[in-house]
């Protein structure tokens, strides 16, 4: 099967955040999204949308410190990774990754593509991309969904 492949564009971190919520209107249990792009992209951005759309009301952050933070309150739990202190992926072992990955909630990771290595192969990628030729609030989203799940994205919502 190949994996589904969808570019979005969004012109204002209200968009962004749009496409993050429908994304995580989305989410089932098990759904592992990986977010990649530069410093300033707006991954934040859309993993605040993301939390919107299971409902979670609390201010989002990313965790750059602590690495992983557990959100329970939507209507499935929500585990929000930065990786980007990480120096080697085996340190995701000392904080039980696994267990998130495999759980019954939804893991949203940041700078995933620092620990590739012990990633499962069925993750949804999302890449974000700036063009300030297009503007300084332009964002260009590539959406690989390696799960084999088909992501309804685009419309309305966004």
């Amino acid at each position: 099967m190949d994996d589904e492949k969808i570019e979005i564009e969004t012109f204002s971190d209200e968009e962004t955040f749009a496409l993050g919520r429908q994304m995580g209107r989305q989410a089932a249990p098990g759904d592992i999204i990986c977010l990649s792009g530069d410093l300033g992209t707006g991954k934040t951005i859309f993993a605040k949308g993301f939390a919107a759309g299971l409902g979670i009301s609390e201010p989002v952050s990313s965790p750059t410190f602590t690495i992983v933070q557990e959100y329970e309150e939507g209507r499935i739990p929500f585990y929000h990774f930065d990786v980007y202190r990480i120096a080697d992926p085996s340190e995701m072992e000392e904080i039980g990754f696994d267990d998130y990955l495999f759980g019954d909630g939804v893991c949203l990771i940041e700078w995933a593509e620092i620990i590739k290595e012990v990633l499962p192969e069925n993750v949804i990628s999302v890449s974000i991309f700036k063009d300030v030729d297009k503007g300084f609030d332009y964002r260009r989203l590539v959406i690989t969904d390696h799960s084999g799940r088909s992501l309804e994205l685009g419309g309305s919502g966004i």
